[in-house]
């Protein structure tokens, strides 16, 4: 029986950026997906506070050279990787001298939100998702962690919906409590129609706050899972109301196996209606 094929997409994972719930989850996580019989990819963005030398990355040319068009602007796209030897597993970076060099991560010295974050994640979106097809590997289950990969579930329903790599693949989505107070770009939603986003759509992300970005990713998702023990206010009711399959939080000694059968799950039933 051919293995299931796990897209884990994150904004942050350890060791490389420091440890948070998010951060250890999304190390954590693929590994034991990967012990119990599937096949795995993992991504996440390099960070211009992610010390290469150490962390032995290099980069993957026969993957890196595309560019993506992103609000009527060239952007090249570079990927890395490294090796995480204790756990038998590869992270692949993606990686944009204009969107990852700063030695941020998602605010600067001040500890403001920068103004472009949500350009770093269209770009981060689009460069895994396009990274994968060039990989040739097709994903039974994408599995997004962070806000930064909130545009993923629409991207994979609304814009790859018929492209052959991606056209049967689930997405489940990931729900943290990593709230950020500045909301993106307030042209936000010119960009979205740059990308190919129709009215609905633009119109529920308008805003680009965290909760809209939250609340449209459960939207657009075949599963949602608590990641943090306590969710509240709009994107607890939010939860509650997901007709999608819902996996509620799972103990750290529990998550990779609990996780692991909600993606049979999810990839084996229809969606609830």
């Amino acid at each position: 029986m051919e293995k299931k094929r796990i897209l884990f997409v994150s904004q942050e994972i350890a060791p490389f950026l420091p440890k948070s719930e998010l951060a250890n989850t999304a190390r954590k996580l693929p590994q034991g997906v990967q012990e119990s019989g599937k096949e795995i990819r993992v991504f996440m963005p390099r960070f211009g506070v992610i010390n290469e030398r150490r962390h032995q990355l290099h980069e993957v040319i026969r993957l890196s050279g595309m560019n993506l068009i992103i609000d009527d602007n060239d952007h090249p796209l570079i990927i890395k990787v490294a090796s995480i030897p204790t756990a038998r597993m590869q992270v692949y970076f993606i990686d944009n001298e204009e969107y990852f060099k700063r030695k941020h991560v998602l605010t600067d010295a001040k500890e403001e939100y920068f103004d472009d974050n949500d350009e770093r994640s269209i770009f981060f979106c689009r460069g895994v998702l396009e990274t994968v097809k060039k990989l040739g590997w097709k994903p039974d289950v994408i599995h997004c962690h962070g806000w930064m990969t909130s545009l993923m579930p629409l991207y994979i329903k609304k814009i790859y919906a018929n492209d052959p790599h991606f056209s049967d693949a689930k997405v489940v989505y990931s729900v943290y409590d990593n709230e950020f107070n500045k909301n993106w770009d307030n042209r936000f939603d010119e960009k979205l129609k740059f990308e190919g986003f129709d009215d609905e759509t633009i119109a529920d992300l308008k805003d680009g706050s965290f909760n809209s970005l939250n609340k449209t990713a459960m939207k657009h998702a075949d599963g949602v899972v608590l990641g943090s023990e306590v969710i509240e206010g709009e994107l607890a009711k939010a939860y509650e109301e997901a007709t999608c399959h819902k996996l509620d939080f799972a103990p750290e000694e529990a998550q990779a196996k609990t996780v692991s059968e909600f993606f049979d799950k999810v990839i084996e039933e229809e969606v609830l209606i």
